[in-house]
């Protein structure tokens, strides 16, 4: 039996070498998984990095058999959900994972991000690694308002007539785009077979390839930590990190403690709350699309929210406030900053032509730009940020404060921008955007002054 039992060891591992001469299987593995070294001190704040991958899969599972019924036609789409729903065995299964998948695909992208900031994650040598992030942020909002439109809903008919239209704004090219993506000069037939084929099919192989080039950036450079402390500082004879264990099996076992729970939860959803009274699967969306009925309110789903409250929010008067604002950043730059003179010329003359910009423009184009440029103040956190220390532990309350601010007006810009707005609640929004950028214009100033605590040689571990 012994015999039996080796020469199976000695067959798997001819079979094993000979892919690996063909296909570096092991290699894959270990420079991927077994020897990939992560700091031992991994908190569940790093089970979401793991848990969006999960969701991904989940996401391009239910969504081939949603195809398998879905019929991408105006006449017939409406329709087609319903038969998935109510004839389809397990269709409202499918459904509803997919529908909910989206909102849950958000949390915990939103959840990762959130941890990049607060540990630092953005900072040197892993700037590429955010902006790849960033990129995959983007591509997932493209992804999920192409899907919202395939329902054929009310909702998301007029929501789709209302976002394509803000592409009018773009000067030169701004009509004859916004045609382009409809495909007609209205949202029809067309605009929907042109979002499924988006939808399904181009962003989809989009998101897998910046996932792929995500996760090489991130194995090539290293995971952070919640200290932000290179574990590669202090290695054994081996150079093995003194302070690092194998992804696999250690992180690979934790992480599916972070998957069960989140599975709970999600799987909570899908079963008892579907669309969680409105905000998950709005109500307007359960009526076939009219293009003669209007909602009552156009609101895009949570999401989409606190950057739709900023398109909102973008009236002459928050335009003078940033007029003013951008006037005496220019002077506070060029008085009270030690850059050479060439840079505060350079930075005085960017600060008058945005004077001049936003005393000139109207509210709806300026509405558009702030919305997306909400999007590209992320890409330029690794160079706003100056804090001599990368985690939150150990950074000044400066920080901690700024971030707190941003945070309740992240939500309450996202709150806002589900309800119908009223001079109260468009004068809150304003004051919010402009703590929203207010956050990452000074970023150089709080996150350079006030006193950091000093950071560990080795990572802060218990045993356990």
């Amino acid at each position: 039996m012994a015999i039996h039992r080796h020469d199976n060891h000695v067959s798997a591992n001819a079979f094993m070498e000979w892919i690996d001469r063909r296909l570096p299987v092991t290699k894959v593995w270990n420079e991927h998984l077994a020897e990939y070294w992560a700091a031992k001190n991994l908190n569940f704040w790093y089970f979401f990095g793991s848990l969006s991958l999960l969701v991904l899969v989940i996401q391009i599972l239910t969504g081939i058999f949603l195809t398998m019924h879905y019929k991408p036609d105006a006449a017939l789409a409406f329709a087609s959900v319903e038969y998935i729903m109510r004839d389809v065995p397990w269709g409202w299964l499918v459904r509803y994972l997919h529908s909910t998948g989206a909102s849950a695909f958000f949390v915990v992208v939103y959840l990762h991000m959130f941890r990049g900031v607060i540990y630092g994650s953005h900072r040197e040598p892993r700037e590429l690694v955010w902006l790849i992030g960033c990129v995959i942020f983007v591509a997932l909002m493209a992804e999920a308002f192409m899907g919202y439109l395939l329902p054929w809903g009310n909702m998301s008919y007029w929501g789709a007539q209302v976002i394509i239209s803000l592409f009018e704004v773009i000067p030169f090219v701004g009509p004859e785009l916004t045609e382009w993506i409809r495909g007609d000069f209205v949202i029809s037939d067309s605009t929907l077979n042109r979002f499924f084929a988006f939808h399904v099919i181009l962003l989809p192989l989009i998101l897998i390839v910046l996932v792929f080039l995500h996760l090489v950036a991130l194995h090539q450079v290293g995971s952070n930590n919640p200290d932000g402390i290179d574990i590669f500082e202090n290695v054994d004879e081996n150079g093995k990190p003194l302070d690092g264990v194998g992804f696999h099996p250690y992180y690979v076992v934790k992480d599916l403690v972070g998957v069960c729970g989140f599975l709970i939860v999600y799987l909570g959803v899908v079963f008892f709350a579907p669309d969680l009274g409105g905000i998950l699967l709005e109500k307007d969306n359960f009526a076939p699309a009219n293009s003669l009925q209007t909602p009552p309110d156009i609101v895009p789903l949570w999401y989409f929210t606190p950057y739709y409250s900023i398109l909102r929010a973008s009236t002459e008067s928050l335009l003078f406030v940033f007029a003013i604002g951008s006037g005496l950043g220019g002077i506070a730059a060029m008085v009270f900053t030690k850059y050479d003179i060439k840079i505060k010329i350079a930075i005085a003359l960017v600060a008058a032509a945005f004077v001049f910009i936003f005393l000139n423009s109207s509210g709806k184009a300026w509405g558009v730009i702030l919305m997306g440029s909400a999007l590209v103040c992320f890409f330029l956190l690794p160079w706003l940020d100056r804090s001599p220390v990368l985690s939150i532990r150990y950074r000044s309350m400066p920080f901690k404060i700024a971030l707190a601010i941003f945070l309740v007006a992240f939500f309450v810009l996202g709150y806002l921008g589900m309800n119908s707005p009223t001079p109260m609640r468009t004068l809150v929004a304003q004051i919010c955007t402009v703590i929203y950028f207010a956050f990452f214009a000074l970023m150089p100033w709080f996150t350079s002054i006030g006193e950091t605590k000093p950071v560990p040689d080795r990572v802060t571990y218990d045993e356990h």
